[in-house]
């Protein structure tokens, strides 16, 4: 595989927004149509009613409330379009505040949340191998995230969505994998930038510029 692949990330064109413009050599969409990847993925809505649910409810909430509605609010507006119920949030103890405010817009709309931190269980990291000296303190206890018990524990709630709440990286990829219903994100972890993990990519002229010489 080339290591100058052109994708959707070297690309501005926006070409798969309108049917009248030309996509670009190497376009993804081209390769999508011509591999029948693409007719593969729109079976998968007509094979699984979850599937079309989630896609019309997500396009309902994007075309009335978009720019209008802050995610909190969308989160709860998809909720009640897919008819859910009980909303499981896996959030990092670290965001624990937060958390308790989402939790309360939550109850406010009629929705019943369950929250499951990042340490729940209190396992010591060197449980699941960690060395001492990997630690953020070492020589005591140190609780490790547990986000696959995080997702167990929402899954024996039997929650209908699940949102993620500042979980770390990997972290998150791990409770996704094992969340039983569908996942989504409130809050993305960045301590440096207040949370706006979008703010390096903003300043990577400025501020940030040594992320293009990361060794």
């Amino acid at each position: 595989m080339s290591d100058t692949l052109f994708t959707c990330a070297k690309c501005g064109s926006k070409s798969c927004t309108s049917a009248d413009k030309a996509h670009p050599e190497g376009c993804v969409s081209i390769i999508a149509q011509e591999g029948d990847i693409a007719a593969e993925a729109l079976k998968e809505y007509e094979a699984d009613p979850q599937n079309l649910a989630i896609a019309l409810a997500s396009a309902s909430v994007e075309a009335e409330y978009y720019c209008k509605a802050p995610r909190a609010e969308e989160i709860v507006r998809f909720a009640r379009k897919m008819n859910y119920k009980k909303i499981g949030i896996a959030t990092c103890i670290g965001l624990i505040e937060e958390t308790r405010i989402f939790a309360k817009i939550l109850e406010a709309a009629g929705l019943v949340p369950y929250g499951a931190a990042c340490k729940v269980g209190g396992v010591d990291k060197v449980q699941i191998g960690v060395p001492e000296d990997g630690k953020l303190k070492p020589g005591g206890f140190e609780a490790m995230c547990n986000p696959i018990l995080q997702a167990k524990l929402l899954n024996n709630e039997k929650t209908d969505l699940n949102v993620v709440v500042g979980l770390c990286v990997g972290h998150d990829s791990l409770f996704n994998k094992y969340s039983e219903a569908p996942v989504t994100t409130l809050i993305v972890k960045d301590r440096v930038l207040a949370h706006n993990p979008a703010g390096a990519l903003y300043t990577l002229g400025s501020y940030n510029k040594r992320l293009l010489e990361l060794t």
